[in-house]
């Protein structure tokens, strides 16, 4: 049995690592400072009784330093995310905040003995492709903004300009250009080099889009599926950027949480960054379609051609570097959305909560209107 930390232990990923936990008869500890608006009603029901809850945040000192004290595992799932306007708070919390637990950490008389650190798929930036007409891999930079301003959302050939068709991204590069890309890519490293230097065996893992029960309904900044049931719910059109033909990775929660409890138990995997997603396709129109069907709506969406800069067209992993551990994904999204739709539907006074922050989005350039359909 191991004490373990996780830090954001009361949101969607780290609430099923304290589960997955639990159920294994560790001892867990959650640090979690129930930021809002993603914990807009405060502690969430389902923090366990049999986790030592504490209220506090990863830039706070004190707080670092009593929930790491003792700790054997520290899973850190604590951070900032989605298309927030505040660019500052990235950092301040994703890097600031993970620089901050590894200088405790290291002046420590017992030493965590595995840190596994949540890292993201936007540290990439754009996703791997295939030119047919060079007939070789491209890692193409992300798109212009002029190229986005006139509606041209697929990439073409740096080399000659043919469009290309995706492939999945591996680990070999990465390419961060949005503010919360960049606090990830610096978190990771700050993880992995830290962990060197002071000799705390660390793993990064660089999840895909993470969706499934517990994802906030309150916060509209993040959590695709949470953005577009709550609209469906309320019989509103989900908003879509660019033409819904993008596609992402999407995995569910538990096989996420499953890939955390590996890599902590594997010395193999310490100062290595994985790939976390199940390798396969989808498209954002698609994904309303199945919602929708679940629901009992109808798909409509509202297309503007609007898109936010910095956003990638297609992105899904290759997963063969954890799947060499023993991980596997066992839910694919069909059976995860059946499984979210029916906890959002336990879940009371479901309200609408995007249309109020895509102005403000919009006020501050996080989301932008292509000229061609500009009215």
């Amino acid at each position: 049995m191991a004490k373990a930390l996780v830090t954001g232990g009361a949101g969607l990923i780290g609430s099923h690592i304290v589960d997955q936990l639990l159920a294994r008869g560790d001892e867990v500890r959650i640090l979690d400072n129930l930021s809002k608006p993603t914990h807009l009603l405060g502690k969430p029901s389902w923090v366990p009784p049999q986790a030592e809850f504490i209220l506090g945040d990863m830039r706070n000192r004190k707080d670092l330093e009593a929930a790491l004290d003792g700790v054997d595992l520290v899973f850190h799932q604590a951070a900032a995310g989605g298309f927030m306007p505040e660019v500052a708070t990235y950092f301040h919390t994703n890097a600031v905040g993970t620089a901050l637990m590894f200088e405790i950490m290291r002046d420590m008389c017992r030493r965590p003995r595995k840190v596994v650190v949540a890292s993201s798929q936007a540290v990439y930036g754009e996703g791997k492709y295939f030119c047919d007409g060079c007939r070789q891999p491209r890692y193409p930079t992300p798109r212009l903004d002029d190229q986005l301003l006139a509606g041209q959302w697929e990439m073409q050939c740096p080399a000659c300009g043919a469009k290309m068709r995706p492939i999945p991204t591996d680990e070999a590069r990465v390419d961060p250009r949005t503010p919360y890309a960049m606090s990830k890519y610096a978190e990771e490293m700050i993880a992995i080099n830290c962990g060197r230097a002071f000799d705390i065996p660390t793993v990064a893992l660089r999840y895909s889009v993470t969706y499934g029960p517990r994802q906030s309904i309150f916060n509209p900044y993040t959590g695709i599926c949470s953005i577009f049931s709550t609209r469906l719910l309320n019989d509103l059109p989900p908003v879509v950027y660019e033409d819904g033909q993008q596609t992402r990775d999407f995995v569910y929660v538990e096989d996420v949480a499953r890939a955390n409890l590996l890599v902590a138990d594997q010395d193999q995997a310490n100062y290595r960054v994985y790939n976390v997603g199940t390798g396969r396709p989808t498209s954002v129109l698609r994904f309303i379609e199945l919602l929708a069907g679940l629901y009992h709506k109808p798909a409509r969406t509202i297309q503007r051609g609007e898109f936010r800069p910095g956003e990638v067209r297609h992105l899904f992993a290759d997963n063969s570097r954890i799947r060499a551990l023993g991980w596997r994904p066992t839910v694919p999204v069909e059976e995860g959305l059946r499984r979210y739709a029916a906890w959002i539907a336990s879940q009371k006074d479901i309200r609408d909560y995007f249309g109020e922050a895509e102005a403000l989005m919009k006020r501050a350039q996080v989301v932008r209107q292509a000229q061609w359909a500009a009215v």
